[in-house]
Parts: structure tokens; C-alpha cells; sequence
């Protein structure tokens, strides 16, 4: 009943796990870093950085058969809790009301030196 979940309009994953993995209605995605599908890294401040993360997150939802409105879980991962206030601010303007429950922990180092990471959990 576990189906992986892969698009090519994401990152692919630099490591051994998927992009995301259904399990009957719940979609458990792995944490997407500001990396553009091909590969390349958002370099700039974290506003260009959270919005490259949602992109990818959609991108991978919608080859779940799912999207932002159906997350009922996220994590947010920053570098630093000073970028909380911009980090919400993209957050907000993507994540649609009633919003999702959620924990945004500040951590020593994310991959690539990236200032955020982003996990979900949704339904189809």
C-alpha cells in the first residue's frame, strides 16, 4: 500500500530516500531545500529561499494528487530563528486557512548551508 512518490519538477532526492511517499489517504514528504529541479541552489536570503521551498513542495503534492490545503503537518527547519518573521510571511502567503499544525525548530547547520527546510505530511 506504500507508493513512492517522484516528479521531475522537484529536486530529486541527493540522497537515499524519496521525494515523498504515500501510505493509503497520508502523503509523508521528505524536507525540501532551496534547490531548483535541476539541481541548482537559491542562493539569496531566505524570502527567495522559502519561496523556492514552496515551489517544490506544490511540485511534489500535485504528483501526489494532493496540494497545499490537504497539509495537516508541517516542520520548519531554520538556520535562524531571526528569519522567522520572513520565513512566516512566505509561509502565509502560500499555506491556505485554516492553516496546518506546526513546529519551526532553529537548527546548528541544515544541508547546502541553506537558511530553511520545510517537511510536510498531507492527505490526498
Amino acid at each position: 500500500m506504500k507508493t513512492i512518490i517522484a516528479t521531475e519538477h522537484a529536486p530529486a532526492a541527493v540522497g537515499p530516500y524519496s521525494q515523498a511517499v504515500s501510505y493509503g489517504d497520508l502523503i509523508f514528504a521528505s524536507g525540501q531545500i532551496p534547490l531548483r529541479p535541476d539541481g541548482s541552489l537559491v542562493e539569496q536570503e531566505i524570502t527567495a529561499q522559502a519561496e523556492q521551498v514552496f515551489a517544490n513542495i506544490k511540485a511534489v503534492l500535485a504528483a501526489a494528487g494532493s496540494d497545499l490545503s490537504k497539509v495537516i503537518k508541517a516542520t520548519v527547519f531554520l538556520a535562524d530563528m531571526n528569519d522567522f518573521a520572513a520565513m512566516n510571511a512566505v509561509y502565509s502567503q502560500h499555506m491556505p486557512e485554516p492553516y496546518p499544525a506546526r513546529s519551526t525548530i532553529q537548527v546548528a547547520r541544515l544541508p547546502r548551508d541553506v537558511l530553511v527546510e520545510i517537511e510536510i505530511i498531507a492527505s490526498k
